[in-house]
Parts: structure tokens; sequence; C-alpha cells
């Protein structure tokens, strides 16, 4: 047994000595220059919402809403979303903070704002719902499953339909033209996609951004 045992610490210490001899890395990893990017657009007051809507994107994004709002609670924000939507009560956590919060929020579409995405795209402050030129818009009505009793079905179908309308009369609050709640839920009924040019037509955008604006060009 003492043989054994020296021999397993005269490998532990050639190991040990094969890792010291390693030059260290100085490029930190990926997620480490990824999370340094976030951090720097956030010293600007820029939030990124990239992928589904869950309930770890909209923590983070929530908590960077927040942050940003204590840090200059009249400083304007901007939200750039590039999703493909996800969950409803994640999506309204963050478009409820977007309202709560005092700084105004500017959003822009870039990619795709689809579902929850186009919500919370639609749901910027007045004036600053930007689009770029090549990205798209989409609407529809919520989905959802459940298994269990009729009963039980029964209540999660009453539930669904529910956040149908609420949801529609959301998109009704913020569009720029007069739409009934009728031809709102008419287009929902299945997935409605626009181009930049048909969502500025329907209203859940005010402009479409070639470029970005000086202070001079926004104040103008």
């Amino acid at each position: 047994m003492g043989t054994k045992r020296l021999r397993n610490r005269d490998r532990r210490r050639r190991m040990a000595d094969m890792y010291a001899a390693q030059p260290p890395c100085n490029d930190p990893p990926t997620d480490a220059k990824a999370a340094d990017i976030f951090s720097r657009l956030l010293k600007e007051r820029i939030v990124c919402l990239n992928g589904e809507v869950e309930e770890v994107a909209s923590a983070s994004v929530v908590a960077q809403l927040l942050f940003l709002e204590a840090e200059s609670p009249e400083k304007p924000i901007s939200l750039y979303i590039n999703s493909p939507g996800g969950s409803v009560t994640a999506g309204m956590a963050i478009y409820d903070t977007m309202n709560y919060i005092r700084c105004p929020v500017t959003t822009i579409c870039i990619g795709q704002a689809a579902s929850m995405g186009s919500l919370l795209l639609c749901g910027g402050a007045k004036g600053e719902r930007l689009i770029l030129p090549h990205a798209r818009v989409m609407i529809h009505q919520p989905s959802g499953g459940y298994a269990g009793k009729a009963s039980d079905i029964a209540d999660h179908a009453r539930e669904i339909l529910r956040v149908r309308d609420r949801l529609n009369r959301v998109y009704q609050k913020h569009l720029t033209k007069d739409v009934s709640l009728e031809e709102i839920e008419r287009l929902m009924e299945r997935d409605h996609f626009m181009d930049a040019e048909e969502a500025l037509k329907f209203g859940i955008v005010d402009r479409i951004l070639l470029r970005r604006e000086s202070e001079e060009e926004r104040k103008d």
C-alpha cells in the first residue's frame, strides 16, 4: 500500500508540473469576450434582446432596464430586438417594466420581431419605435397546450382566450393607425408577416431606420 501511495503521489506531482509549465492564455474565453461587449453596450444604455423570450432572458432585460433607470431616470434606453418570440408571461414582464420605469425606451427591430418580440417592439416610446429596412415583423394569436381533466382543460382554454384579448388590446393601444379589435383578431388568426414597409403602414413602428441618427437628426 505504501509503494502504491508513493506512485500516485509522484504521478500527481508530474501532472501538476506539466500544467504549471503551460504558458498562460492571454485571450479570455469567447463567453467572457461576449459579456464584455454587452457590458460596454450597457454603458451606452443599450440593451439587447436576442433569441427566444423566456424567463432567463426576461429577467436579464428587466434587470438591465431597472439598473439603467437607477443610474439616470430621465435618459432614454435603446432596446434592440431580434427575437422569434416566446413566453407571454416572460414577454409581459419586460413590457410592464418598459412602461413602469421613467426612462423612455426606444425599440429597434433588427432581423425579426415575431410574436412577443413584435409586442415589445410596438410597446416602445411613442415616436421611437424603429425598424431596419430588411427586418421583419410577425404577429399571431397566443398558443399553448394542456393535458388533464376536462374541467382543467376548459379552464386553460378560457385563460388563453383572455390572454389573447389582453394582447390584442395592447397592440391596439400602441398602433399609430386606428385599427379595430376585430381587425387585429382577424390578422392574428394565423402567422401574419410584415416587412419593414408593411409594419410602418400597419402602425407597429414609427420609422424605418437606414442608418444611425445623430443627436441633431433625432431632435429634428
